[in-house]
């Protein structure tokens, strides 16, 4: 999914309501893992199981994705150094080393629910078993990323699996929907009994921790001048701008999915069990072909966030020696062979995909707490970002954040040993 943008050469001729157009971009791209295979499992299982009543997860989740986004954004503009870089360059390796293996471990985490979803794709279109379908997948994604074909395919693959994604959108047009459950459940903090694992695999689809690495490396594609105060600065201000508009839209494909559920199969005491069960949402709109259109667009959500995933792999991996990605570059295919044949591996050993997806998404919830304290020190230090460091009031915004998904994770912790 990830594609370098050509260089951006400021016009200074072109009205400035028209330029944050040329900035807008690697929000959008960060913004398609919301319509992944994890993700689309997380929102139905929310959805049929507890209704309404989780959408405040997806709210709190888009909130604080969108504040952790632009600050990671920051790094790179201000800096030239993703996170994985920074972390290695400015940390002991003693603490960089264990939370960039940790950042590894959530690239394979998802790298595995998105290679499921497309291996579940190619079954329901083709009855291929899942573990040839997974090993077709992963040889498709080498093939791609390998030769920057990626950079062709992007375009189409983006348009057509955000099609899907606004296409739920659509059906709150047309569906029973309580408004006012949703409206209740998108502000009212609950967890359910037994709903943890859920909230928690909901909160790791959304925030998820490749995605923080990435957006720090992609972000820099722009190649402004760093020596230039005025290029940052504006660098900065329209960051945002991409960044609080591809989120919002996040936010409405994520909701738009748990509400559909929650109309489709909670309503009708539906337990959700396989993720082709989504398709049944996309009946009403597309009819008889529902089941060939949701395949297909799962097959492709799952190429291109695998694409991300892989590339996200390689930005880390190639962080651990202080290297930018760079795909001819050893270090860089490394991670990609790592987060995508660890991630094959395991699918061979894993019995239920669907669960296999949720707790995929779960795991990648454990993780982030170490990025996000990994990214407020960064940040937050004059060292790393001279001017640009976080002032206090960020500071205080961002360790709240990092204190609510660090209680969240106890929770779950206490959860799964009880």
């Amino acid at each position: 999914m990830l594609g370098f943008f050509k260089d951006l050469k400021r016009k200074d001729h072109k009205p400035i309501s028209f330029e944050v157009f040329k900035y807008i971009g690697p929000g959008l791209l960060v913004t398609v893992g919301f319509i992944d295979p994890g993700n689309w499992a997380s929102n139905l299982a929310a959805g049929a199981e507890y209704g309404y009543t989780l959408l405040w997860m997806v709210t709190l989740s888009t909130i604080m994705l969108i504040v952790l986004q632009h600050n990671v954004a920051h790094l790179g503009i201000a800096t030239g150094l993703c996170l994985s870089e920074a972390a290695n360059k400015y940390l002991p390796r003693v603490v960089s080393r264990p939370i960039i293996g940790s950042a590894i471990l959530a690239s394979i985490s998802t790298s595995l629910a998105e290679i499921l979803g497309g291996a579940i794709a190619l079954k329901m279109l083709f009855h291929i078993p899942i573990k040839i379908g997974a090993v077709i997948v992963v040889v498709t994604i080498l093939a791609i990323v390998l030769s920057n074909s990626y950079r062709k395919l992007e375009r189409w693959i983006v348009g057509f699996v955000s099609l899907i994604g606004l296409s739920f959108i659509y059906e709150l047009a047309i569906a029973d929907i309580s408004w006012h459950e949703a409206a209740i459940g998108w502000v009212k903090p609950e967890i359910p009994d037994g709903a943890m694992v859920i909230v928690m695999s909901v909160l790791g689809a959304v925030v998820m921790p490749h995605n923080l690495f990435l957006h720090s490396e992609i972000i820099q594609s722009r190649h402004w001048n760093l020596e230039d105060d005025a290029v940052i600065r504006k660098q900065l201000k329209y960051e945002f701008y991409d960044t609080l508009l591809s989120m919002i839209v996040g936010w409405a494909i994520n909701s738009s999915m748990i509400i559909m559920a929650a109309a489709v199969f909670f309503k009708n005491h539906v337990h959700a069990s396989e993720l082709q069960q989504a398709r049944d949402m996309l009946v009403p709109l597309l009819g008889n072909a529902a089941a060939v259109i949701f395949a297909l667009a799962l097959l492709l959500s799952g190429i291109s966030s695998t694409i991300t995933s892989a590339m996200a792999g390689g930005s880390i991996f190639a962080g651990l020696y202080g290297e930018p990605i760079d795909l001819k570059d050893n270090h860089s295919r490394m991670g990609v062979y790592i987060s995508l044949f660890t991630a094959l591996l395991i699918i061979f050993f894993i019995g239920d995909p669907f669960k296999g997806l949720i707790y995929s998404q779960m795991a990648l919830s454990i993780q982030l707490p170490f990025t996000i304290f990994l990214q407020i020190y960064l940040t937050s230090s004059k060292k790393v970002m001279g001017q640009y460091a976080n002032g206090t009031y960020l500071k205080v915004v961002l360790l709240t954040i990092a204190a609510i998904v660090t209680y969240l994770n106890i929770r779950l912790l206490i959860t799964l040993f009880n």
